[in-house]
């Protein structure tokens, strides 16, 4: 592949990862936002503070499910490719037995004929 569409796919994968972190952090800040909400007993500062730490183990969470979701990719990723590989040697291995065969039977018609 050239260089150019090379560089774009890089940019383009590094747009959606800070898209999908943004996304990440509203929906943490979100979801802090609600559960602290419930806490009206709480005063304004600690109440901040749990909504804070709330949103932070959101994104952890959250990271390390795309973390282990990554992982996954690549270990399916090395399966695909491994039964890919095997199924091409097969295919070479059958195609290459069907033209000695070819090449046998021709050697046979022509040595009778």
């Amino acid at each position: 592949m050239d260089e150019p569409a090379m560089d774009l796919r890089a940019f383009h994968s590094e747009v959606e990862g800070h898209l999908l972190a943004a996304a990440a952090h509203e929906e943490a800040r979100v979801a802090a936002a609600r559960f602290a909400s419930g806490l009206d007993w709480l005063p304004e500062a600690e109440r901040a503070e749990v909504e804070r730490r709330f949103a932070a183990e959101h994104l952890a969470l959250a990271r390390a499910s795309w973390q282990r979701t990554a992982r996954r990719g690549e270990e399916l990723r090395g399966e695909y490719e491994a039964v890919y590989r095997a199924l091409r040697a097969r295919v070479l291995a059958v195609v290459l037995l069907g033209l000695a065969l070819v090449a046998a039977v021709d050697f046979v018609v022509l040595a009778s004929g």
